[in-house]
């Protein structure tokens, strides 16, 4: 071996062993150990076997079995194998350096022995055929090991010993390669004697636990009952992996029948057995089994360990149990388990996500009180929290206590604080902080870039877009197809369809699969600029590279059809879409009823409005202000009020869109007879809103005063008292004031919602006696609509109004 080879050797220390060789040859070993460690070694060497008249071969072995160095092994193989006038190192020497170098480690040099094993024609022994499957197996060489594993059976016609046997078992079922493990079980079985030289329990639990990682829990629980009295006995093991087997699975009828057979074959169930059975129960969200189970473990004595209560606490803050949770807190005390950061951590996580930022401050306190150390699972949900709040000078602290603890942020932290800046608008901040990872040396992944392109597009930032995607590649940093569909769509957004096109083109000319993020935001480039014969293209391109088109691919085709007003074409993608099986949905039938009321078909808007129901989808604020707006220009206000009030009347609020189109609507029908007729058509099917607005027009109101304060009415009526607000404060900065009418929609709004008792601090009266009187008139209508005509609390508080204003 050369001596570069030797100088990457550490040398281990090692207990020596007690030799039971003969004093002279125990002495000869002894010296020759003790002058390999000299600079002279060589020529001491020489002298010594001289005078022993030993040949070097005859002791080589056990000068190897005992210098517990690789480097001094080494040398003194080498020069072993090289003297003159001496028998060759024989295959037992050989093993020995190859159990030496199994124990450091040290691959390359182990393959170069069995090479040279294997020109010389020597076999090593099956003692060191096991050294080496162990070394390769726990390294990680799982295939070179199974080689060996195979040739020692070969060489020797039996099996490694059983301890290096179990490492590869061991190592295959950890790797997910369970159907070669149970094919070398069976081997292994071939040549069992019962004894436990070729298969012991742990063998077969090794086995029965591959087969429960793959859910295949009923044959492992056969495989226990053959091995049972061969090998194998009862053991509480075994029944903890099927038991952990059924809950993973989720089979919990199946684990708790298994507790059973447990406790009646006399085994005795440890705190492992109540874990699994714990942890499953809590996946399943049933915690009076779980309390149950924690009951039955103190009966019997077993120490709770923290883990178990973490599982419990998680699972129960997870099902929204706080109080519960709090409940096993207490609980652990009792049972003299105190909390760990980990516990810590999960209530400080969970306090964090319902945004009580100020309690999972008090429990890092109290983690701290206690001694414990927080760690950056500690702070970085508070980072989170922080960012939602808009705190970034907090949030960063939590980054740099991260560091402080000597834990130095990594790609996760730096991403989740990024992630939380640029969700709520602060790009620059997000840049800054990119430039500090840079600075400490932890660098942007793909992720974090298209993070924070994705923020320079929202907001219309294309140069700074440009150099960040310039330093990415400079910094070899491969976009993936999300980047890539981020910066189309940025392009797109910006009118610049053309470098869309250039980045498409690149994504494919690299090799790159642009996936079905990556075609669909090409396609609905293609569709925004009324390209549907480039859209179509892409499709089929998408289809040939067999990425099946899904819902937001077809309702972005058929939205770009409705755009350039043809219904026809964009009917035919919806039968496509139903033919293939997907789901419209609310942005899809949007689109259609758009469509159709752009040509003024409101028959055929309402039916595709109705048929939303069959998927049970829910309209959205656009799908109602489209169907509204629709139905005004149709010259329909009936049908336009009405799917308002169902709006209303499903919690979904208006915007200002829906606003304009009620305003403008209600005032340009205002003069047109077609009210008047619906109205008296409208006998059986009463529209507040439009008896409002048609009550005022009668008694000389304004057109647009009216139109507003119907709206409020109606806003007021179905308990919207916030939005009507909104609205009324829009109504104010046109010029307009509080009458009679809005301030009585405004008072039935407030007590609707329990507010009878706080109006005045929220709405100021200044309305004068006949004002009054007329808030009194209306409030009379609307308790027709509220209250069936019984005396409503507004319209008790106008009327004592009324009596102040007479007794002043």
């Amino acid at each position: 071996m050369s001596k570069a080879t030797l100088s990457r050797i550490k040398p281990r220390q090692h207990p020596k062993g007690s030799s039971s060789l003969p004093p002279r040859i125990n002495y000869l070993v002894s010296d020759v150990i003790r002058i390999l460690k000299t600079h002279q070694w060589q020529d001491s060497l020489e002298s010594r076997f001289a005078e022993s008249k030993v040949v070097v071969s005859d002791v080589a072995h056990f000068v190897i079995d005992r210098v517990h160095d690789a480097e001094l092994a080494l040398k003194f193989f080498d020069w072993a194998s090289t003297r003159p006038f001496s028998c060759s190192l024989d295959g037992v020497a050989h093993s020995s350096l190859l159990k030496l170098l199994a124990s450091f480690r040290v691959f390359p040099e182990i393959e170069l022995v069995l090479e040279n094993m294997k020109a010389q024609h020597l076999k090593p022994t099956r003692e060191a055929f096991s050294a080496l499957i162990l070394a390769y197996g726990e390294s990680g060489s799982l295939d070179r090991a199974l080689q060996l594993f195979h040739t020692v059976r070969e060489m020797h016609n039996c099996l490694p010993t059983v301890v290096a046997s179990n490492s590869l078992l061991n190592g295959l079922v950890k790797s997910g390669k369970v159907d070669v493990a149970l094919q070398l079980y069976d081997k292994m079985l071939q040549t069992d004697d019962g004894t436990g030289a070729v298969v012991d329990n742990y063998t077969t639990s090794i086995v029965v636990k591959g087969l429960c990682n793959l859910g295949k829990i009923e044959e492992g629980r056969r495989l226990v009952k053959d091995r049972w009295g061969k090998g194998c006995v009862p053991h509480v093991v075994f029944y903890n992996m099927i038991i952990d087997g059924y809950c993973k699975k989720g089979d919990l009828q199946c684990a708790t029948r298994t507790l059973k057979e447990l406790k009646m074959k006399g085994v005795l169930p440890t705190v492992e057995t109540y874990g699994a059975l714990i942890n499953g129960f809590c996946k399943a969200g049933e915690f009076e089994a779980v309390d149950q189970l924690l009951t039955e473990m103190a009966a019997r004595g077993l120490n709770m360990n923290v883990k178990v209560f973490n599982n419990v606490i998680d699972a129960e803050f997870k099902y929204g149990l706080v109080t519960k949770a709090a409940e096993t807190m207490r609980r652990m005390a009792e049972m003299g388990c105190g909390p760990d950061i980990t516990t810590y951590n999960t209530m400080i996580n969970f306090s964090c996500k319902g945004g009580r930022i100020k309690e999972a401050d008090e429990f890092l306190e109290k983690a701290k009180e206690r001694g414990l150390l927080p760690n950056k699972f500690s702070y970085t949900p508070l980072m989170h929290a922080y960012c939602k709040q808009g705190d970034y000078v907090k949030a960063a602290g939590m980054l740099f206590r991260i560091a402080e603890i000597g834990e130095k942020p990594d790609l996760v932290s730096y991403g989740a604080f990024i992630h939380g800046v640029v969700v709520h608008g602060e790009i620059d901040v997000a840049l800054m902080v990119r430039e500090k990872m840079m600075e400490k040396g932890v660098f942007p992944d793909a992720q974090i870039y298209n993070v924070l392109m994705s923020g320079l597009c929202k907001n219309g930032r294309f140069p700074a877009m440009k150099l960040l995607l310039s330093e990415m590649l400079d910094r070899n940093v491969q976009p993936d197809v999300y980047v890539f569909a981020t910066l189309m769509d940025g392009f797109i957004r910006n009118g610049e369809l053309d470098e869309a096109i250039k980045i498409f083109k690149v994504i494919i000319r690299k090799g790159v699969d642009p996936g079905i993020v990556g075609y669909n935001a090409m396609i609905k480039g293609f569709c925004k600029f009324g390209k549907m014969t480039d859209a179509l293209s892409c499709l089929n391109k998408m289809k040939n590279v067999h990425h099946a088109p899904d819902e937001y691919t077809y309702s972005t085709v058929i939205d770009g059809y409705v755009k350039q007003h043809d219904m026809s074409s964009a009917l035919k993608m919806f039968g496509q879409m139903m033919k293939h099986k997907f789901k419209p949905n609310v942005i899809t039938y949007t689109s259609l009823i758009n469509g159709f009321c752009k040509k003024a078909d409101m028959i055929r808007a309402e039916k595709v409005f109705r048929g939303m129901k069959s998927f049970d989808l829910v309209p959205n604020v656009v799908t109602y202000t489209t169907l509204v707006g629709g139905f005004f220009k149709a010259g329909k206000p009936e049908k336009a009020t009405s799917i308002f009030e169902l709006m209303l009347m499903n919690g979904c609020p208006p915007n200002d869109a829906t606003f304009h189109y009620l305003i403008n609507g209600l005032t340009n029908t205002a003069t047109s007879p077609v009210l008047i007729e619906e109205k008296d058509s409208m006998e059986n099917e009463r529209s507040l809103i439009l008896d409002f607005f048609t009550m005022m027009l009668s008694e000389g109101w304004d057109q647009v005063i009216a139109a507003y304060n119907s709206v409020i009415v109606c806003l007021c009526k179905h308990g919207m008292v916030d939005t009507a607000q909104l609205l009324l404060t829009k109504m104010l900065t046109k010029g307009f004031l509080i009458d009679s009418v809005c301030f009585t929609a405004m008072l039935h709004g407030l007590c609707h919602k329990g507010k009878s008792k706080e109006w005045r601090n929220i709405i100021s009266c200044d309305l004068n006696k006949i004002e009054l009187q007329t808030a009194v008139k209306y409030s009379l209508t609307l308790d027709k609509y509220l209250y069936q005509g019984r005396l409503s609390e507004a319209s008790v508080i106008l009327q004592t109004l009324i009596e102040e204003d007479r007794v002043r």
